[in-house]
């Protein structure tokens, strides 16, 4: 694996981090964001979404990138461009990641 591979696996967790950390350190649960994670999960499955796997990370987990992509896909798509920005500028520091 490359370099590259891990900085966006990095960048994916950290986005997932952030958003989890409202629910369990600031304990604003809001039925709306599960209601937007259920949701972007079961799109991620019903269409084969997977973030990860796009960018050449491959899990020996299966449906890992489903439920990561769900996750990512439940914040909406200003969120989402900018974790591609983000994934853009991390693939410039190494090789090894598809894009």
């Amino acid at each position: 694996m490359e370099i590259s591979a891990v900085l966006v696996m990095a960048v994916i967790i950290e986005a997932i981090i952030a958003y989890v950390k409202t629910w369990v350190v600031e304990k604003k649960i809001q039925w709306q964001q599960i209601v937007a994670v259920l949701f972007g999960i079961v799109i991620s499955f019903a269409y084969g979404l997977d973030i990860p796997a796009l960018v050449g990370i491959e899990s020996g987990i299966a449906y890992v990138g489903n439920v990561l992509t769900g996750i990512l896909i439940s914040r909406g798509s200003n969120y989402i461009h900018d974790l591609y920005k983000n994934i853009i500028s991390k693939k410039s520091l190494g090789t090894g990641v598809k894009g």
